[in-house]
């Protein structure tokens, strides 16, 4: 099967120092998305040193770890593997070694064109030693500086060859350099504290290490801090077509993307599915994590009281980002218990962010049932998915999509639910209101707003 990725990047410029511990909270702030690696890379006086491992941040890293990383610059990465599965050397920030000095980067997004890219670069005479698609965007950058004056340029240069999904933060000796791609489609923005200036995947990152949200970058901007001074280097080229999905499940509740609450998304997601999917129930409950914010919408809408009625194992991960399906289904019940008191003799409403394969789905009604629910009629503050995403998120293909193999009936008998409704398309465009950008919904719709 053919993963792609979704991950979390942060960067930060303090002229205090201990920016390997700064980096450290931040990516603890962004572990929900990617928990099979990560690492921190650090300048102190000009020296790069760096640690990255399989596992969680809190694995990972530890005190000591974290005081040899001390420096007045630093990039953190949570890996989801793609190409290569789960392997060390594909753990990132990548770091290089080149005739200009040293480069550390750390990529959120994927190439579709990531093979004919390799294949070119090796006939180039490139040798990599990962099979990750940024270690591309590292050799192109590398490529570029022998030819440009200073890492930004070089940076626009390779950039303006490739196509695809990235939000990067790029790391040399004396500057720290965050860009997105043109099309604008994963997150990344800008904050500050004192005299330090922070980049990350997502505002509650910022938020976890007391910074103050500053901006968003816009689609294709490229921003360099040197010294304390951050200089913009190329503007934001388009409005942008950010992931829906963010919006859905990918992002945290307490995050505001593009002017957007990602908690006030979802609760109106739930409220547009309580008046398209109405029904007779006694309690609505929702799927942990992303699920609770439209359960509460629903639950405002309707008038089905909301109830706590699955409880989440906190020690162990995103089942929908777990690669293999035979983790999948094993991890859903180590993951969730139902709550017998909430939900025994009673009609249940399952709202739950999104059906992929619909083995998840499937299980979850059943612990619903196990703990005496009469009845289970589940809800997804999605659409169905028809195809697959090739910009960085965990949407496999078209074989393995349950949409594209069943009707919606068909679906539910899957399920084994007792009804079953999917946001509609129309009602995905009103989800969002105040957000100050377009969207990419091609999983939904089969129609990207790149070329492939």
């Amino acid at each position: 099967m053919a993963i792609h990725e979704e991950c979390g990047v942060f960067g930060v410029y303090d002229p205090a120092g201990d920016c390997a511990r700064t980096a450290y909270y931040g990516l603890y702030a962004l572990q929900h998305r990617g928990q099979e690696a990560c690492g921190i890379a650090a300048i102190n006086d000009r020296e790069l040193s760096f640690h990255k491992d399989v596992g969680l941040v809190g694995e990972v890293f530890h005190e000591g770890i974290l005081d040899e990383l001390n420096g007045t610059m630093a990039v953190g990465h949570v890996r989801y593997s793609t190409t290569g599965g789960v392997r060390r050397e594909n753990a990132q920030p990548l770091t290089l070694n080149y005739v200009k000095g040293t480069l550390a980067l750390a990529h959120n997004g994927n190439l579709p064109h990531a093979d004919e890219l390799r294949t070119r670069f090796e006939y180039q005479g490139a040798i990599f030693q990962t099979t990750s698609d940024s270690e591309l965007i590292a050799y192109a950058i590398a490529q570029a500086r022998l030819r440009c004056p200073s890492v930004e340029e070089a940076l626009q240069k390779a950039l303006s060859g490739l196509r695809g999904a990235w939000s990067l933060i790029v790391m040399s000796p004396r500057k720290l350099v965050a860009t997105r791609d043109p099309w604008g489609f994963r997150p990344l923005c800008m904050g500050r504290r004192g005299e330090a200036v922070m980049f990350a995947s997502e505002s509650c990152a910022l938020d976890a290490v007391g910074a103050r949200f500053e901006r968003e970058l816009g689609p294709g901007e490229i921003v360099a801090v040197e010294d304390g001074q951050v200089r913009v280097v190329q503007k934001p080229v388009s409005r942008g077509n950010l992931c829906i999905f963010e919006y859905i499940y990918f992002a945290r509740s307490d995050s505001i993307i593009c002017g957007q609450s990602i908690h006030e998304a979802r609760r109106r997601a739930g409220r547009f599915l309580a008046r398209e999917y109405p029904v007779e129930a006694d309690v609505t409950v929702g799927v942990p994590d992303s699920g609770l914010d439209a359960a509460l919408g629903y639950a405002e809408a309707s008038g089905i009281p909301y109830g706590v009625g699955l409880v989440k194992n906190r020690y162990i991960g995103r089942t929908f980002i777990t690669p293999g399906q035979d983790h999948r289904e094993q991890a859903v019940r180590i993951k969730l218990g139902a709550l017998r008191s909430c939900v025994e003799g009673k009609r249940v409403v399952l709202v739950d962010d999104s059906i992929v394969r619909g083995t998840t789905s499937r299980q979850i009604v059943s612990l619903l049932r196990e703990a005496g629910a009469k009845e289970v009629h589940l809800r997804s503050s999605a659409p169905p998915f028809i195809a697959p995403c090739y910009f960085g998120t965990d949407i496999p293909n078209k074989d393995e999509l349950i949409a594209c193999r069943y009707s919606v009936e068909g679906i539910r008998a899957q399920t084994g639910a007792d009804s079953l409704g999917f946001l509609s398309l129309d009602a995905l465009k009103h989800i969002i209101p105040d957000a100050a950008c377009g969207f990419c919904d091609g999983c939904f719709t089969g129609k990207y707003p790149l070329a492939l």
